[in-house]
């Protein structure tokens, strides 16, 4: 059974540690984390999406914790990000993954589960915890900071998020 869910979730559940933390040793130790949660908890799930939800929130949680932790190694090179991303970036390039990799990783994630996971708006404020203005907040941000980033307009940055419940709740 955990060979299964292994299989099913495995490379979605690492391709979104190793964009949060930059470091494929730590995105590796998220990932078996994440599986070892699984495993000892054996949580009961409605169907094969809140399964899928669980997983994310879970792995998403493990990485912010290590990027909290004193022991962090070393950022990766970008272009072994890129590598482990292939599949998703193709030809584009690492322009954009360098500038997504520059976001916090409150912002990273919210782009991850929108954007390659495909999660609407609403399920991400659950998965992360958050309200949904929270996550439109984030997610509204990070669009922001990356089209400036795409205009080549490194001298100006859009405004910040709102400090009162955005920050309060995430």
């Amino acid at each position: 059974m955990l060979e299964e869910v292994i299989e099913r979730y495995g490379d979605m559940l690492f391709r979104i540690c190793i964009v949060s933390l930059a470091n494929r040793q730590d995105a590796e130790d998220a990932l078996q984390e994440t599986f070892l949660r699984y495993l000892t908890r054996a949580p009961e799930f409605n169907d094969a999406e809140h399964e899928k939800a669980w997983l994310i929130k879970v792995a998403t949680n493990i990485c912010k914790d290590l990027h909290r932790s004193i022991f962090r190694n070393t950022h990766m090179d970008i272009d072994e990000v890129g590598y482990f991303l292939a599949a998703e970036q193709k030809d584009e390039g690492t322009g954009i993954l360098e500038e997504v990799l520059k976001l916090k990783p409150k912002y990273r994630e919210i782009l991850i589960l929108h954007y390659v996971e495909g999660y609407k708006i609403r399920e991400i404020a659950q998965i992360l915890n958050i309200s949904t203005q929270a996550a439109k907040k984030r997610l509204q941000y990070a669009r922001d900071r990356l089209r400036v980033a795409a205009d080549g307009d490194g001298g100006s940055k859009p405004p910040s998020p709102s400090a009162s419940k955005e920050e309060d709740e995430g």
